[in-house]
Parts: structure tokens; sequence; C-alpha cells
């Protein structure tokens, strides 16, 4: 089996949230989306016919040093004034993100957008006096879906 040539660099991607200004992002879950399966029986048949059911996308959960930008926090209690209000939603709370492939030389090779995002969770990351490293800060984010654009 020979390797491709093309094979996109896990390390090589940025992510870019309407509305936030510093969007540098160490690390990100994969994004992705499951069909249920849905298993019926007839009678007679020995085994269950499958078919697939309600499509769901997991969260996806980003990571990135801390710094003196609070717009991701921000958007997170967004999510919490809007949850603890009257329940409705403003539109604005939620926004586009996309999560961007690219190559050596830094040009974009795919784009994952991911629609009516939200943040569910921050997380200031912890502390340790003992450690030298900085410190990740840390979001958990909810979509309804994405879409995948190659770019030529």
């Amino acid at each position: 089996m020979t390797v491709p040539e093309n094979w996109d660099k896990k390390f090589s991607f940025v992510i870019e949230v309407d509305g936030l200004d510093r969007a540098a992002f160490q690390k990100s879950s994969p994004i992705e989306m499951e069909a249920n399966n849905v298993a019926y029986r007839e009678g007679g048949r020995l085994h269950p016919h499958n078919a697939p059911g309600l499509v769901t996308f997991p969260e996806v959960t980003v990571e990135r040093g801390s710094t003196d930008d609070y717009d991701l926090y921000n958007w997170a209690v967004d999510t919490y004034n809007a949850s603890s209000g009257t329940g409705v939603v403003p539109p604005e709370l939620f926004r586009t993100l996309d999560v961007v492939q690219l190559d050596r030389a830094r040009d974009e090779l795919k784009r994952f957008t991911l629609y009516k995002c939200y943040c569910r969770k921050w997380s200031s990351g912890d502390w340790d006096n003992d450690a030298d490293e900085v410190r990740i800060e840390s979001a958990i984010i909810v979509y309804d879906y994405f879409d995948q654009e190659a770019v030529a």
C-alpha cells in the first residue's frame, strides 16, 4: 500500500468563531455525526431489519492557553444568562464556528462549518504550584449540524 502525499496533518488547523477576536486553539476534539440504529422485527424472521434513526452531533471540546482575552468566557456567561433568565434564547447567543485544515504553506485545505453553536461549558483549567506549563482553558461547544467543504 502506498501512502498518499496529501494526508491532512493533525497539527495544522485554526478555529474561527463569530465574535471571538482570539480564536487560536491548541486542541479540538473530533467533529462527528452518528445515526442511531433502529432495529425492528417481522413475524417469522430470525433476525431484525436495521434502518438509520435519529442523527446526533456530539459536542466539540476546544482548548487553548489561558490569556488576557475574555471572549470565550463571556460567550459561556451569555449562555448562563440565557438559561437562567426568561427562557427565551436570544439569537445572538448562537454563533458559527469553522475548523479550518491547513497545509504546510498555511493554505486552506478543508473547512468544517458548525452551525448554531453555543458554549455549554467553560473551564479555567487547573493550577499547580509545582508546574511550569501554561494553564489551559477549555470550552465545550454544542452545535446543531455541520458541513464539510473542500477548498480547491
